[in-house]
């Protein structure tokens, strides 16, 4: 399902804002040797949805302060630094050992294994480097929700976050499903997921909310709302490619159950996987609403998730 036009306009301009924002962001010779950084950009500038930063963006804008989609911007392209060096790493032959991403050969296919492992390194440091970046006339208080949204993106990024819920997902690839449907192989998935792709989608929305200058109520409901959110977007992302395409995701589809992946098609089924995918949007709608905060584009980026196509 397309977005509307208006939303699509929005998505654009946001878009493009962001890529130039990454273009900067990105070291060049000589102060960084010219094969890495031309990997990097390889790696980060090959398109994509752009949602996590894109999520940034608009929570920041949804908790109202005028200049609040500038202040974002370090964080969202710190969050896209993070997420581009994680794919980096996934597609890697001892992760998922894909050779397509974003419609064409993966890191390590272009660029040699060696130098895509160094390439997702030089991005998550990248991130911070962005998001800690000195502005002489930052006010404390800025500077203050600088440190807690570097804070945030730390934690979610890292060991009991995305990386934790990377190793939960490796020692689950090949398990046996069969008579899997149990509550415990339900939690079990559950777990990877809020770790793996949920933690950053987190991550996105509250650093933004909060570099927006959100009080604690609001930052608690953008918080309920992007882990709703991520579950959708993960849901999502199961069914997709049980039923996408390589042409349309850009990715190798299938890839998870020829891998033994545990995932929602698998555990729940086609239909229930879509039930609970639209549950899980009404509730990241339902969070928004008691903080004021619908009618928003965040109420925009919860139907765009649960209705894309890739």
């Amino acid at each position: 399902m397309s977005p509307a036009p208006d939303f699509a306009s929005y998505l654009e301009a946001r878009r493009l804002e962001i890529e130039a924002a990454l273009e900067a962001a990105l070291p060049r010779p000589p102060s960084c040797p010219a094969r890495l950084a031309e990997a990097m950009r390889y790696s980060l500038m090959a398109g994509g949805k752009r949602l996590r930063p894109i999520l940034a963006l608009a929570a920041a804008e949804a908790v109202g302060e005028p200049a609040a989609r500038a202040e974002a911007m370090p964080a969202a392209c710190a969050i896209e630094l993070i997420h581009t060096y994680s794919l980096v790493h996934d597609d890697l032959p001892a992760m998922d050992d894909d050779d397509l991403r974003r419609g064409r050969p993966t890191a390590h296919i272009a660029f040699g294994e060696g130098l895509a492992i160094l390439v997702g390194d030089a991005l998550l440091t990248q991130a911070f480097v962005v998001l800690g970046r000195h502005t002489p006339d930052a006010s404390p208080t800025l500077v203050a929700r600088r440190l807690r949204a570097s804070d945030c993106l730390a934690k979610a990024a890292g060991a009991i976050g995305m990386v934790g819920g990377q190793a939960l997902d490796l020692a689950a690839t090949g398990e046996a499903t069969d008579g899997a449907s149990s509550e415990e192989a339900r939690q079990a998935l559950r777990e990877i997921h809020a770790r793996k792709t949920g933690a950053l989608i987190r991550a996105a929305a509250v650093s933004g909310a909060i570099l927006g200058g959100a009080d604690t109520s609001a930052t608690h409901a953008v918080d309920t709302y992007a882990a709703q959110l991520g579950l959708a977007f993960q849901i999502v992302d199961d069914i997709l490619d049980v039923e996408g395409d390589a042409a349309n995701l850009g990715k190798t589809a299938g890839k998870d159950a020829a891998a033994g992946k545990p995932t929602y098609p698998a555990l729940y089924g086609l239909d229930r996987s879509r039930t609970l995918a639209s549950e899980a949007i009404e509730a990241a709608r339902a969070a928004l609403a008691t903080a004021g905060l619908s009618g928003k584009r965040l109420d925009a980026i919860a139907a765009w998730v649960v209705g894309r196509t890739h």
